[in-house]
Order: structure tokens, then C-alpha cells, then sequence
């Protein structure tokens, strides 16, 4: 078996659209209820990059197993050190480390961007007991739930909330943080 990590690319956002297409439909994990076409998760991922932030794209052997990404977290200023983290793995990938490869790439892009908080919201899923141990292996703590917050697929979903500090003695930031419209 072998992980290949990379940044996206335009050649991607046909598999990523299916793939998340997929989630939209008949899952959970994401609260959106019509599945994007390519040209709007290539417009996610313009935004993301030209925020100077990080989506990745995973191959195992050879072929296209999941992505991740990490977006601004809220767009007030005071927020400019977090940012969300997002992860999709293909159903005959899981378990197989892409997960973890992946969040372990974010981790580290967002420690040399210089940015502090990492927050992944997970909603009720079939996946989220996964999710929710995979980003504790990280060392994400639970830090709170929003219950009952989306309602998709005539039920209510809660929503477990998850942060992971990388510079948890409190001190000042190294750099700006992000900007609107611009890199970290």
C-alpha cells in the first residue's frame, strides 16, 4: 500500500466533487443537500489556496482517496489564528491511514503558517465515531456539542465541536494570522 499526499490540482475536483457528492446525498457529515458541481469545489478550492492555506489531496496506490482541507474558522479579525479542518476519505479507504496522513499534513501546514487553533465540527454520522477518535489520536480535545443544530434526512443532528491548540502556553502569535483575501 502506498500514500501519496499532495496539494489539489484542478484535475482533482471531479473525483472530490463526486466524492463529497456522495456524502451530500446520502450522508451526514456535511449539512449541504444538494451536492456542488466541480466548477463550485474549484471555486472552494481558490478560495482556500488564495487564503495561503492548505487542501490536500490523498492517493493510494495510484488512484484518488480523499481530501482535506482547512478554511478561516470565522471571518471576524479576532479569528485570524483558527481555522476549521475538513476531511472526506473515500468508503474503500478508510482505515487505511488516509485519514490519518491526511490530518497530520493540515497539522503541520497550519504550524508553519503560524496560525494556533485547528476546530473540526462533526456532525452525526455514520463516520463520526472514526472522526472523533481519529482527530483525539491527534490530539484535538472535545470542547463542546451543539444539539440537535441540522436537520437533514428527517432528524435532528448534533454537532460535536473539537480544537487543538498548537500553542497551548498562551503566548502571543508569531506572525499576522490570516488575512481577508490574502495568505497567512
Amino acid at each position: 500500500m502506498s500514500l501519496t499526499l499532495r496539494p489539489a490540482r484542478l484535475d482533482d475536483l471531479e473525483a472530490v466533487a463526486t466524492l463529497y457528492g456522495r456524502e451530500v446525498e446520502n450522508g451526514t457529515a456535511t449539512f449541504e443537500l444538494t451536492p456542488p458541481a466541480p466548477a463550485e469545489m474549484g471555486r472552494r478550492l481558490t478560495a482556500v489556496q488564495a487564503a495561503g492555506l492548505p487542501w490536500l489531496a490523498a492517493e493510494l496506490d495510484g488512484e484518488f482517496a480523499g481530501y482535506a482541507y482547512a478554511s478561516p474558522f470565522r471571518p471576524r479579525p479576532a479569528y485570524r489564528y483558527g481555522v476549521e479542518v475538513s476531511i472526506y476519505v473515500e468508503a474503500a479507504a478508510r482505515g487505511r491511514g488516509v485519514g490519518r496522513g491526511l490530518l497530520a499534513a493540515l497539522i503541520e501546514a497550519i504550524r508553519d503558517r503560524g496560525l494556533r487553533h485547528l476546530i473540526a465540527a462533526i456532525s452525526d454520522s455514520a463516520t463520526s465515531d472514526a472522526s472523533i477518535a481519529l482527530h483525539r489520536s491527534a490530539g484535538f480535545e472535545t470542547v463542546g456539542r451543539y444539539r440537535q443544530v441540522g436537520w437533514k434526512f428527517d432528524r435532528w443532528l448534533d454537532v460535536t465541536l473539537m480544537q487543538l491548540d498548537l500553542a497551548p502556553d498562551g503566548g502571543p502569535p508569531r506572525g499576522p494570522g490570516l488575512q481577508p483575501g490574502g495568505p497567512a
